[in-house]
């Protein structure tokens, strides 16, 4: 599923207006580029729409969730183990169309995630999936009908601690005959889950699997419907008892705590968020619903009827592990990965604090033009990579005779494996403010 990963950034609202003013201030930029980029050893045109930078290109070759005893391996092996029946995918290339991340979702035409401000696009015809969703359509019109899907993900966002521009999902899915027979399929393995469930340590707080303002859809039997719907949420109560019943220690007396919540996603309907209760706080965990049925349409399994979810991996990894930093994940340090095995879920140790670097810079937005807050951390990240723990905007205004508009960001660079000294923060501070009066055209305070 497209919902949830990181941030649920998809839901944001974007004004038509600027995009606009957002792709003008991305032609300057374009202007600047090669006429082709290498990605993956293959040569793809360059044009008006390309935003992806060097910084994201480098991360797409290295697949965190194959390396042996990184944390989000071990947590996909725990999540395909938890469906050994189903097909576990994981070697899908991240590059695909618009059409494909977007249209054949039922993704409306004027979705803030199509925009560039959102999304890395390599040229109009090519970008970076957004979401494992991505592949649902080809998974299924090949033929596969109970499969998980974990793979990398990008998407433009901010720079904190818990956002990253790459993460990593994992998509199930499974669809049944829309027929007598898938509804004995159905009843059958919701006898066997729902009994599973009862003899286990669990509260879930539910809520009607179908409702008027979680409707079936109009071409869905509503038993049916609500059959398959109760079917996902028993799949996944056991996978959150799975998941978390076990990281919850030795207190085996304290049941896990699951809460559904109704929700909207233009993708799945009747669609629905689960929580979990963990070390005494709410933590959302995923997203999920009962397909579209012109997604299957579209994939050519128009007599089927299923469900599917999707979680983000480094979310869950980072409560499960009390990793505090999303960049941590990304570590070569040794004094990280050798913390971590295959197969067992350890509590992370820092095994160092280092100094905050705090640098302001101040700057003047040409009139009538937009920066939009996803390109200024771009450039940050792309000039200084992972020495950036935090941007935060701290002032903006608008002068009352000149009209202009003032812009004030606060980068926090902090090593995660080392102190960093002033003179080299003051030289990489020197090049981020260099790009950005050179990219965007900015008259610097």
């Amino acid at each position: 599923m497209p919902i949830l990963g990181q941030g649920a950034s998809f839901l944001r609202a974007l004004p038509r207006r600027y995009v606009h003013k957002q792709r003008r201030a991305l032609s300057a930029v374009s202007s600047a580029l090669p006429k082709h980029i290498e990605i993956l050893g293959q040569q793809y045109l360059t044009d008006l729409t390309t935003n992806i930078t060097p910084a994201i290109i480098s991360k797409i070759p290295l697949r965190l969730h194959t390396q042996p005893s990184h944390p989000l391996s071990t947590l996909r092996n725990l999540i395909e183990s938890h469906y050994p029946d189903f097909a576990h995918l994981s070697s899908l290339s991240p590059l695909v169309t618009p059409f494909k991340n977007f249209d054949e979702l039922s993704f409306p035409q004027d979705h803030p995630g199509r925009s560039v401000t959102d999304s890395y696009y390599i040229n109009k015809d090519m970008m970076l999936r957004t979401h494992t969703s991505a592949h649902e359509v080809e998974t299924f019109r090949r033929g596969e009908t109970k499969w998980l899907l974990t793979a990398d993900v990008y998407r433009r966002d901010e720079i904190d601690g818990s956002h990253y521009p790459v993460f990593h999902q994992v998509e199930g899915a499974r669809i049944f005959n829309a027929d007598a027979s898938g509804m004995k399929e159905v009843e059958e393995d919701n006898e066997r889950l729902s009994l599973h469930l009862a003899r286990s340590n669990i509260i879930i707080e539910d809520v009607p699997h179908i409702s008027p303002t979680n409707p079936v859809q109009p071409s869905h039997n509503p038993q049916f419907s609500e059959a398959v719907a109760k079917n996902l949420k028993l799949s996944l109560n056991s996978l959150m008892l799975e998941i978390f019943g076990a990281a919850a220690g030795a207190n085996s007396e304290e049941p896990l705590r699951v809460r559904w919540i109704e929700a909207y996603f233009p993708f799945t309907s009747p669609s629905f968020e689960v929580e979990v209760m963990f070390q005494g706080k709410w933590l959302e965990i995923l997203g999920c619903g009962v397909v579209r049925q012109a997604t299957l349409d579209t994939a050519g399994v128009s007599n089927k009827i299923g469900w599917a979810f999707g979680l983000g991996l480094e979310r869950i990894a980072m409560i499960l592990y009390s990793i505090p930093d999303i960049r941590l994940f990304w570590s070569t340090d040794p004094r990280f990965l050798s913390q971590f095995e295959q197969g067992k879920i350890t509590t992370f140790k820092p095994y160092s604090k280092y100094p905050s670097c705090f640098k302001d810079v101040s700057f003047w937005l040409p009139r009538n033009a937009a920066l939009h807050e996803n390109d200024f951390c771009d450039l940050v990240r792309d000039t200084a990579g992972d020495l950036v723990e935090d941007v935060k905007r701290i002032d903006e205004f608008t002068h009352p005779k000149t009209g202009k508009t003032s812009l004030c960001y606060r980068i926090n660079y902090r090593s995660m494996d080392r102190s960093l000294s002033n003179e080299e923060i003051n030289h990489v501070q020197n090049d981020v403010v260099t790009r950005l009066r050179d990219q965007f055209d900015v008259e610097i305070r």
